[in-house]
């Protein structure tokens, strides 16, 4: 566990046996859920922020007439929940899911941007690091926005395949999403998306397999 952790942002600076140490401050603690099982209600009020230490966690957002929208999948490594944890009395607008099986390790949130009463440096960065987070999901946000706030299927689904190339480097990469996933992220529908992904494959715009992508043209 302590090398998944050793890589997620939160814990930026710090060596393994200060990791162990931030763990005992936090009231850390681990738990398993199957996949599709749901980990926060929306509607929840929470104090804990989540750490995926295995498998992968969707963050979804459902309206009135249960019409689905995810707002982003949290791989291993990656936190989620800081947000409404940190407003402590503000109800969960997104219900969060185990993509797959998965393990979580919670934290207490008020115990990490609190300093301990040892007031220990590695404890301090803590609180830089999760300001990086929350600026990191910002930026995640504000780029999913650029995506769907495109006027045709086509506009979105180019401005997000270009996204994922500039974040690889490269004009071949993997996207993150399942088919169904990727319209529930674009806020298209899915069939509409099968038929525009076929159009720019037939205008060799793109190639793909799968979640394996491919641009072909600039």
């Amino acid at each position: 566990m302590t090398d998944v952790l050793k890589k997620c942002v939160l814990f930026n600076g710090l060596n393994e046996s200060e990791i162990e140490a931030v763990l005992g401050c936090v009231s850390s603690q681990k738990k398993k859920f199957d996949e599709g099982n749901i980990i926060y209600h929306q509607g929840d009020i929470i104090d804990e922020i989540g750490i995926v230490i295995e498998g992968s966690v969707s963050v979804v957002k459902e309206d009135f007439w249960g019409n689905r929208s995810i707002i982003s999948i949290i791989p291993k490594g990656a936190i989620f929940g800081e947000v409404y944890a940190s407003f402590e009395t503000k109800p969960m607008d997104n219900t969060v899911y185990a993509a797959e099986k998965s393990e979580i390790l919670f934290m207490n949130i008020s115990k990490i941007l609190d300093t301990c009463s040892n007031s220990c440096q590695f404890h301090k960065n803590l609180v830089h690091n999760m300001v990086r987070v929350l600026a990191g999901k910002n930026i995640m946000l504000m780029e999913k926005i650029s995506h769907i706030s495109k006027k045709t299927t086509r506009e979105k689904v180019l401005s997000f395949l270009s996204a994922e190339a500039k974040k690889s480097g490269s004009s071949y990469f993997e996207i993150p999403f399942s088919r169904q996933e990727m319209a529930e992220y674009l806020s298209v529908d899915r069939s509409a998306l099968s038929k525009e992904l076929g159009k720019m494959r037939d205008e060799k715009i793109i190639d793909f397999d799968r979640n394996n992508f491919r641009i072909l043209k600039k």
